[in-house]
């Protein structure tokens, strides 16, 4: 009988996400293991692989690139050969999520309307309610459908292409967050709800730290050369080995100390904010975190990365510098208990030795969640990182 292809769960708060593309086509023949299609989650779009074999069935109600599904729902068939395809459609989100039977396959009596050339086309039941609420005529859409058929997605697509005047008068467009910038909100909400953040900030003498800098680019090496964030990840590291109650974590009622030093960082994206984790990284050598982080955000930036690539951080680091930012309040990415920001390196007066002369100076921003860390231990961390970072020890660069 026929299998069926469903969305998967691709984190542990995922409900739905978004459809971006077949990597198959209809009557393909699909090998168990093989790439299928690609779907958005929560951080990121993977690619799913198919976990049967089969001749790919993509019904004619499938959803279309952008469209959003739930996990669960079905996208499609694999078929042995001679095999018939199922008679009913797939359902949508919202019948799926609901329960209710899958809708029906577009033919004469397919619901309909005067589409943007002048003709009937075929409509969507919800596509047709998502216009009525966003106030669009069904003659401004234009059908992506792969049978002429109005999907959620085309509204969607002529809602944000048009102006949108409020009573007041207000002009603006209206546009659905991705599942990214839906998730981000989330995790955001929940470090506000369990959070009680702190932010100690200090200034750190960096003119050594960029001496350490110009030495990595001048020598030669295998691979990228490390960066300032790569610096600051092996520099991390080696704090929390000495501090490890930075990484501390609720669990229950109980607090937790991983044993491993699993480093966060932020990478800015297309589809917004991501933190790939850099796993083990007090025990990597320099160069290879540069390998490591130069992978990382490359696929991020693309938008694959695995789920797996983004859980588990014990601390994150956020680098605003490379925008010319001084200082600002990182966010702490709830269950961790810190988050360190680091501004920009500038050029700046200061007093050494009783003598006024110019040194390369930064600022450090450490959040913590002061239920879990009071203000001396604090204190002491960023201590220590803004005298290693005065002080730029060779050994870093190993």
């Amino acid at each position: 009988m026929p299998i069926e292809i469903v969305v998967p769960r691709l984190g542990w708060s995922m409900e739905e996400g978004v459809f971006s593309q077949w990597l198959k086509r209809e009557g393909d023949r699909v090998q168990a293991g093989e790439m299928l299609y690609v779907l958005e989650g929560e951080k990121a779009a993977s690619d799913i692989e198919s976990f049967d074999s089969g001749i790919l069935h993509i019904p004619a109600n499938a959803p279309a690139p952008g469209d959003r599904v739930i996990v669960g729902q079905r996208l499609g068939y694999l078929l042995q050969p001679g095999e018939t395809p199922p008679a009913a459609g797939l359902p949508t989100a919202d019948s799926a999520a609901a329960g209710l039977p899958a809708a029906p396959q577009l033919g004469t009596d397919a619901p309909t309307a005067v589409g943007a050339a002048g003709r009937a086309v075929a409509i969507s039941p919800r596509a047709r309610r998502v216009a009525a609420e966003l106030g669009i005529e069904i003659s401004q859409v234009h059908a992506t459908g792969s049978t002429g058929r109005i999907r959620e997605s085309d509204v969607r697509a002529a809602a944000a292409a048009k102006p949108n005047r409020r009573d007041a008068g207000e002009e603006g467009t209206l546009s659905k967050p991705t599942a990214i910038r839906a998730a981000i909100a989330l995790r955001l909400q929940e470090s506000l709800r369990n959070t009680v953040p702190v932010t100690l900030t200090t200034r750190a003498d960096a003119t050594q730290w960029m001496a350490l800098r110009e030495r990595l680019k001048a020598a030669q090496g295998a691979g990228p050369v490390p960066s300032f964030n790569d610096l600051f990840i092996k520099l991390a590291a080696r704090a929390l080995r000495q501090f490890p109650e930075l990484a501390t974590q609720w669990r229950g009622e109980d607090l937790f100390i991983p044993t491993h030093v699993h480093v966060a960082f932020a990478v800015d994206t297309p589809s917004g904010l991501v933190a790939p984790v850099v796993r083990d990284a007090d025990r990597m050598g320099l160069r290879e975190i540069a390998a490591h982080t130069a992978d990382l955000i490359a696929r991020a930036r693309a938008g694959r990365l695995r789920p797996e690539e983004m859980t588990g951080a014990t601390f994150t680091l956020s680098n605003l510098g490379a925008f010319g930012i001084d200082a600002f309040t990182p966010v702490i990415d709830w269950p961790q208990c810190a988050i360190l920001g680091i501004g920009r390196i500038s050029a700046e007066p200061a007093v050494v030795d009783g003598l006024v002369v110019v040194r390369q100076q930064m600022t450090l921003s450490l959040t913590v969640d002061h239920r879990r860390i009071d203000g001396a231990p604090a204190a002491r961390f960023l201590a220590r990182i803004r005298d290693t970072i005065a002080a730029a020890p060779a050994d870093l660069e190993t």
